[in-house]
């Protein structure tokens, strides 16, 4: 009985403290947003949406980096794939640290040498 008073007691209080991280991944995923709606806004040739609701709505900063292959076929289907690369390069170094490395790792780089 005497772990369930411990286990009670500690959740509580850890509910009651605040979490530190957590406004710093708020603003950080608000600028991400930003980016990826702005990004959106500037180079779409009709309006999309469903992807300006997914980017505005996105619970977390997991749906917001998949939402970047989405946000790159609209740029390069108006403006071409070099300049959608670009673009999507620079949203993506916002990203850094957010995500495990398991998300960010591709099996070939983004640029060839």
């Amino acid at each position: 009985m005497r772990w369930t008073k411990t286990s009670l007691r500690n959740s509580f209080f850890g509910w009651l403290t605040p979490n530190s991280d957590k406004p710093a991944l708020d603003e950080r995923m608000h600028q991400i947003r930003s980016a990826m709606l702005a990004t959106l806004r500037e180079f779409q040739r009709q309006p999309q949406p469903a992807l300006e609701h997914r980017l505005r709505f996105a619970p977390d900063i997991a749906a917001l980096w998949y939402a970047r292959s989405d946000l790159m076929r609209v740029i390069a289907a108006g403006h071409g794939e070099a300049l959608a690369r670009q673009h999507i390069a620079s949203i993506t170094s916002l990203f850094d640290g957010l995500l495990p490395n398991s998300a960010t790792s591709r099996p070939s780089p983004l640029s060839s040498k």
